[in-house]
C-alpha cells in the first residue's frame, strides 16, 4: 500500500545516487516528489525516471547556498505540486584531506552546503508546517558525525552540527505535529564517495579499506538509505522524533 499518496516532498540533491534513489522510492509509494539540484539535467533525468514509472514529479534547479534561489523553488514547488508534507535535507559536498592541509575557501564551501543550506530549506518549509500542524522533516547527515573521519574534519563539524539542529528543531516543533529525524550513512557507492577517495593516495585501497571495515561487507548501496529515509517520511514513524540512525552495514553500532 502506497504511504504517501498526495503527499508533496522536497528532496535536496535529488538529482544524485541516495537523493535519486529516494526520489524514486518515494514516488513510487505516491508521493509528488520536488527534485532539487543545482544539476538540472540531473534531476530531470530523475523525474524522467519517475513520471515514466507512472509517478508524479519536477525537476528545480536550486542551489541550496543561496536563500533566493531556495525561496523561488519553495514557491514553485507549493505552486506546482501543492503545499509541501516531508522535507528531506539530502544535498552534500566533501573534500578529503587531513585538516591542516585544508584552506579556509574549503571550509566555507563545505559549511555552505552542508550546513547553511540546510538551514536555508528548514527556514523556508517549517513555517508552512507550522501553520498546517503537520510535516516530517528527514536530514541526511553522516556518521562522520558521530564518529569522526578521519581527513573530513569541516564536512564532520557540518553534519555535527546537522545532527544537533535536528535534534532542537524536533524539541521546538514536536508540539505542532512536526518531527524531525536524521540518517547517518556509513560508507555508500556514490559519486560523493568517489569524489572522496580521489583525493586519497591510492583510491582503490581506500575503498577496499572501508569494505573490509563494514561487517556486512560491502557498500551501501543508495537504495540502502532510500528505504530508511521513507521509514522516517512515513506515518509509520510518527511517534518518533529527534532520533538518529545509521544506515552503515553494521560499521558503526552507536546506542
Amino acid at each position: 500500500m502506497a504511504q504517501f499518496n498526495g503527499k508533496t516532498i522536497i528532496v535536496t540533491g535529488g538529482g544524485g545516487g541516495i537523493g535519486g534513489a529516494t526520489c524514486q522510492r518515494l514516488a513510487r509509494d505516491g508521493a509528488k516528489v520536488a527534485v532539487f539540484d543545482m544539476n538540472l539535467d540531473a534531476a530531470q533525468k530523475v523525474v524522467d525516471a519517475i513520471q515514466a514509472a507512472g509517478g508524479t514529479a519536477a525537476a528545480f534547479q536550486c542551489d541550496i547556498t543561496s536563500r533566493e534561489q531556495v525561496d523561488a523553488a519553495v514557491a514553485a514547488t507549493i505552486a506546482q505540486l501543492g503545499p509541501i508534507d516531508v522535507l528531506v535535507n539530502n544535498a552534500g559536498w566533501d573534500v578529503f584531506k587531513p585538516f591542516t592541509k585544508t584552506v579556509p575557501a574549503e571550509w566555507d564551501k563545505l559549511i555552505a552546503i552542508n550546513l547553511t543550506g540546510a538551514l536555508h530549506m528548514h527556514h523556508a518549509v517549517l513555517p508552512g508546517m507550522v501553520e498546517r500542524k503537520t510535516g516530517r522533516i528527514v536530514n541526511v547527515a553522516s556518521d562522520a558525525a558521530r564518529g569522526g573521519s578521519s581527513g573530513e574534519a569541516v564536512y564532520s563539524a557540518c553534519k555535527g552540527g546537522l545532527v544537533a539542529l535536528s535534534k532542537t528543531l524536533a524539541r521546538e516543533h514536536a508540539r505542532q505535529g512536526i518531527t524531525v529525524n536524521v540518517v547517518c550513512p556509513g560508507p555508500t557507492d556514490t559519486a560523493l564517495l568517489a569524489g572522496v577517495a580521489e583525493g586519497a593516495r591510492d583510491p582503490a585501497k581506500l575503498i577496499e579499506a572501508f569494505k573490509s571495515a563494514i561487517p556486512l561487507g560491502r557498500l551501501g548501496q543508495p537504495d540502502d538509505l532510500a528505504g530508511a529515509i521513507a521509514f522516517f517520511a512515513s506515518d509509520d514513524a510518527s511517534f518518533i522524533t529527534g532520533q538518529v540512525i545509521s544506515v552503515s552495514g553494521g560499521l558503526t553500532m552507536h546506542g
